[in-house]
């Protein structure tokens, strides 16, 4: 009995390898052997011609499944990564230029103190770190998502930006169908700013400058300056009923030397007499003409930007879709 099993524990991989055919098997063809290979054969040939057929339509085949073709990045699709890449990256350096540039107004001006932080929301450098944060985040999405080939931050910054010309073409519709109410907003908030004007070094920085390039004094005419505290008739300083000045035709003695007191009595005069020492003019007559005056260049550089928010939806997009095709077919 113990003689039998190792007999068959000895014959069973001859046993095997016998009726297996492979390249050590005898040339001596098998029963059916023949009729088999030339079915195979006759399968493949069919398959073949079906496919040549097709003219390389019939991708689902199991000749097509067993082989696809290799996709590499072409070279306008690493030029569209790369410039992607750049673009946001100097915008990215802009923004956190900006956010800089007000973080420093606001502690420079200690608008977080516990008696300021009540009219941090009227703080003009509140704007700048509102935009320079946004910019920042946004181009910092694009820049990454490109150089990474990230789809879901490339997905997300091509949202953003769509969300961003959206926002811009309603504001600007918005802008042209209300533009008698845009005219009261922008008054009221001059009228604040020039009673805040000894308060607010920005808000002073900002009007002197409206003032002095427009040529102008107040909103409407100079005796807007009477909401102003220190400016005004009943005030007990030396600038009662006066103007500041900036509002002044000449405020260089000689050429050379400021007069900061120029203005002052100024509205104590009437409009003959004052002409040849202020100007008479409200700063929002002035804005509205330096606006019809530059409408033309305004419109330019409006479809610019547009335009270029349009171009970095499409190379986006247009990248986005290389991405997908290029981890398809890897």
């Amino acid at each position: 009995m113990r003689r039998y099993l190792v007999i068959k524990r000895i014959l069973l991989p001859w046993s095997r390898r016998d009726n297996t055919q492979n390249e050590s098997s005898p040339l001596i063809p098998k029963a059916g052997s023949a009729k088999e290979d030339a079915e195979e054969l006759g399968n493949v040939t069919t398959e073949f011609h079906q496919s040549g057929t097709n003219n390389g339509q019939d991708h689902d085949s199991p000749v097509f499944t067993r082989i696809q073709p290799y996709y590499s990045y072409s070279l306008m699709d690493y030029f569209l990564k790369y410039f992607l890449f750049l673009c946001n990256l100097v915008f990215t350096v802009l923004g956190l230029v900006v956010l800089g540039l007000g973080m420093w107004g606001l502690i420079s001006k200690e608008s977080f103190a516990q008696e300021k932080i009540g009219s941090i929301g009227t703080d003009p450098m509140l704007v700048l770190v509102t935009l320079g944060f946004m910019l920042t985040m946004l181009c910092l999405s694009g820049c990454v998502g490109a150089l990474r080939e990230n789809c879901c931050l490339l997905k997300l910054f091509s949202a953003a930006v769509l969300v961003l010309i959206t926002a811009q073409v309603l504001a600007a519709i918005i802008a042209y169908s209300l533009q008698d109410q845009i005219g009261g907003y922008l008054r009221s908030g001059m009228l604040t700013a020039m009673a805040r004007y000894q308060d607010d070094l920005d808000l002073r920085f900002i009007t002197d400058e409206v003032q002095s390039n427009l040529q102008c004094c107040g909103a409407d005419n100079y005796r807007d300056w009477e909401v102003n505290i220190y400016y005004n008739c009943s005030a007990p300083g030396v600038l009662a009923c006066g103007v500041p000045a900036t509002c002044c035709v000449d405020p260089l003695e000689n050429g050379t030397v400021w007069n900061s007191q120029c203005g002052v009595g100024a509205q104590l005069l009437d409009e003959f007499t004052a002409q040849s020492v202020i100007f008479l003019g409200g700063c929002l007559g002035g804005i509205s003409r330096w606006i019809e005056r530059h409408e033309g260049l305004i419109g330019t550089v409006s479809i610019i930007v547009l335009g270029v928010q349009i171009l970095t939806l499409f190379i986006t997009t247009r990248l986005l879709e290389r991405i997908q095709w290029h981890k398809y077919y890897i």
